[in-house]
C-alpha cells in the first residue's frame, strides 16, 4: 500500500513540476536585429500571458507541444509551436518600413548654397533692403533711414525688393525640389516615366510640408496621393487648347 502511494505522489510531483516549468527566449526585429520589448507572449495551450522586459527578454511556463503567439502593435504577429526547452530567438517582421537613422548634414545645403552665391552676386539689393526701417537709432539720436526711405520711394529700390521676392520663391522651390526629387519619389511610387512627372506635377508640396514633415509623415503623403492619382489619373489635368487654323490662302 506504502509502494502504491508514494508512486502516485512521485507521479503528482513530477507533473507538477513538468506544468510549472518555464520556457525562455528573446525577442528581435526582423529587419533590424534589434530587440524589442512590449511584446505580448501568449500560451495559447494553458491560456497565460507575459509580456517581455525592455532587453526584449520573456519567459513563460510552458511545456513541448504547447502553441506560442507573439504579439505587438507595429508587428506582425508571429505563432509558434514549442518543441523542446531550448532558449528561443523569436524574429518579429514590422509593419511599416523602419528608417534608418541619418544625421542630416546637407539635406537643405544646396538650395542654401545657391541662395547665398545669388545673394552675393545681388548683394547691393539685399544689403540696402536690409535695412527697411524708416526710423534710425544712431549716435546723434533717433531720424529717418535713407535705406528705407530709398527703398519705399525710389523706383529702382520697388524693383529691387520685387527681385529679391522673386529670388525667395526660386529659393523655396528649390528646397522644394531638393527633397521632392525623382529618384526619392520613384523609389516610392516605382511610377516609370512618363507617369512619374506627371505624378509630381500634379502633386507636387508644398514649402511648408517639405520644411517641417518627417520622413514618415513625407512618404506617407506620397503613398496617399499615389492611391489617388492610380484612382484618377486624368484628375488635374488642364484642358487641351483650342485648335487655331491659319488660313495660309492670300488673297
Amino acid at each position: 500500500m506504502k509502494f502504491w502511494l508514494t508512486l502516485f505522489l512521485s507521479i503528482v510531483c513530477a507533473s507538477a513540476f513538468s506544468q510549472q516549468k518555464e520556457v525562455t527566449g528573446i525577442v528581435f526585429d526582423k529587419d533590424t536585429k534589434a530587440r524589442i520589448a512590449k511584446v505580448n507572449v501568449l500560451n495559447v495551450t494553458s491560456g497565460k500571458s507575459v509580456y517581455n522586459t525592455f532587453k526584449g527578454e520573456f519567459n513563460i511556463a510552458a511545456q513541448p507541444g504547447d502553441v506560442l503567439v507573439f504579439s505587438k502593435a507595429d508587428h506582425y504577429s508571429d505563432t509558434i509551436k514549442i518543441k523542446d526547452y531550448s532558449a528561443m530567438a523569436v524574429y518579429m517582421r514590422p509593419k511599416a518600413i523602419p528608417l534608418q537613422e541619418v544625421t542630416i548634414r546637407d539635406s537643405f545645403l544646396n538650395p542654401q548654397r545657391r541662395l547665398a552665391n545669388t545673394q552675393k552676386e545681388y548683394s547691393k539689393i539685399y544689403g540696402s533692403l536690409n535695412n527697411s526701417n524708416l526710423l534710425s537709432v544712431g549716435q546723434s539720436g533717433v531720424g529717418f533711414s535713407i535705406d528705407a526711405l530709398y527703398n519705399a520711394f525710389s523706383k529702382s529700390g520697388r524693383n529691387a525688393e520685387k527681385l529679391r521676392g522673386i529670388i525667395d520663391a526660386e529659393y523655396r522651390q528649390n528646397i522644394i525640389d531638393y527633397r521632392f526629387n525623382k529618384a526619392f519619389v520613384q523609389g516610392i511610387t516605382h511610377l516609370e516615366e512618363p507617369k512619374l512627372t506627371d505624378f509630381m506635377q500634379k502633386y507636387r508640396p508644398g514649402y511648408y510640408l517639405v520644411t517641417t514633415a518627417g520622413d514618415y509623415e513625407f512618404i506617407n503623403y506620397i503613398r496617399n496621393n499615389l492611391k489617388r492619382y492610380l484612382r484618377h489619373p486624368r484628375a488635374y489635368e488642364l484642358a487641351p487648347l483650342p485648335q487655331v487654323k491659319w488660313d495660309t490662302d492670300t488673297k
